[in-house]
């Protein structure tokens, strides 16, 4: 939503101050010009990026046009299954998990959490992770498998915002390019009438316009906005991390419920108080649930 309030904010300050100064819109609209900067903009895109990461690059834009997914209550709801998930394996063994992390979407303490069972990289993360210590890997071994896991995956995340970042940034030289062919076209009709001369002279300079306005007020935000909802999964993944390894070294599942609400970034953090309650009602009702079934 914000997304879209800033585009229409950065084109409708622009457009509007221009018009403020009694320009004339006309002169704006240069299809010829657009043609030539996107086209070429889209060309080198397409030169220098394979086709998985251009997919991840559109899915990438358009995903930027949603708010985001990792707000405080999906960490609170996060932490309650992660509760429930890890007091089950107190209680019963890690053997007693396998099932849930063999068919995750048909777990009756995952498949509350759909954030965690839809999206395939915090699934697989999870799922693998807690696989491994199922089969008995050794706590320090799976921290250090944990952390090259996380490293690539943000290896794999900048590279669609790499790519859109480089894009942006031929932006303005492609605006260059349009105005030089926009001179050269000048050029051949000097001796003409001298409105026409300054029509092609105007068509020329909205060509560099345009190159720097795409630039820096459409595709450079856009690269950004999509590098901090990396960040943001990269985050959600470390609190995965985090509560996992703490209960595997021996911490009550409780506590490293704790320890992973410590590593969620402060403008999402829910309270402590907040999140025991959670996991309180959770986990009580997974026991009414427990003994019904039961019974």
């Amino acid at each position: 939503m914000f997304v879209i309030i800033g585009i229409v904010v950065v084109f409708g300050c622009v457009i509007g101050g221009f018009l403020m100064e009694h320009g004339n819109l006309k002169v704006l609209i240069q299809p010829a010009e657009l043609l030539i900067i996107g086209g070429a903009a889209a060309g080198t895109v397409l030169i220098a990026n394979p086709l998985h990461i251009l997919k991840k690059i559109l899915s990438g834009v358009l995903a930027t046009f949603g708010g985001s997914k990792f707000s405080e209550q999906a960490y609170v709801d996060l932490l309650k299954v992660l509760y429930q998930f890890l007091n089950k394996g107190r209680k019963e063994g890690l053997v007693s998990l396998e099932s849930d992390v063999e068919e995750p979407t048909k777990s009756p303490i995952l498949s509350k959490n759909p954030l965690l069972v839809n999206n395939h990289h915090l699934r697989d993360f999870f799922c693998d992770t807690m696989r491994m210590a199922i089969t008995g890997m050794e706590p320090f071994e799976l921290d250090q498998l944990l952390e090259l896991d996380l490293e690539v995956h943000h290896h794999e995340t900048t590279q669609p915002i790499t790519a859109l970042s480089t894009t942006a940034d031929s932006l303005p030289g492609l605006g260059i390019v349009a105005a030089v062919l926009g001179v050269v076209i000048t050029m051949g009709a000097l001796g003409g009438p001298p409105e026409e001369i300054g029509h092609k002279v105007a068509a020329a300079l909205v060509g560099t316009f345009l190159g720097i306005l795409l630039c820096y007020g459409l595709v450079g935000p856009l690269a950004a906005n999509m590098a901090k909802a990396a960040d943001e999964e990269s985050a959600y993944l470390r609190v995965l991390r985090v509560v996992i390894m703490a209960f595997l070294k021996g911490t009550a599942p409780i506590m490293a419920v704790e320890v992973g609400r410590r590593a969620i970034p402060g403008n999402v953090r829910p309270s402590f108080s907040v999140v025991e309650k959670a996991c309180r009602e959770g986990g009580s009702a997974a026991a009414a649930a427990a003994a019904g079934a039961s019974s």
